[in-house]
């Protein structure tokens, strides 16, 4: 899969959603591939105290509750559909899935790709 399609698959679940007045979603969606070649989509959810999480969460539980782990390829959507990186947290938590993952091409800025080994220089584990 190519990283437009990838781009494609989470533009297609974005969009600004009022869920309570406490709570808002889609406003960041991301697309997850894995080493399987399977999809997984996710958005944000924002509360007014900080109980939400990031698309890439959302797409991350999905993979691992279909049983995957492995992410080859992942790339995030906000405003207007432009690409944008993953927060420290988004790239933790896929990097401790997986020892692979540190390999996954992550997709920073349109036509920027990089290894998420690359956004993570110092390991807090060594």
């Amino acid at each position: 899969m190519t990283f437009e399609e990838l781009i494609e698959k989470a533009r297609s679940v974005h969009g600004f959603r009022q869920l309570s007045p406490e709570a808002t979603a889609g406003s960041v969606s991301a697309a997850l591939e894995t080493a399987q070649g399977h999809v997984y989509i996710g958005v944000c959810i924002d509360t007014a105290c900080s109980l939400g999480f990031c698309a890439e969460h959302a797409a991350a539980a999905a993979m691992v509750t279909a049983g995957e782990h492995r992410v080859v390829r992942m790339v995030a959507v906000g405003a207007n559909g432009a690409v944008l990186p993953p927060c420290g947290r988004c790239r933790e938590l896929i990097r401790l899935l997986h020892p692979g993952n540190l390999e996954t091409e992550v997709m920073v800025a349109p036509g920027a790709v990089v290894k998420l080994a690359e956004l993570l220089p110092f390991d807090w584990r060594s």
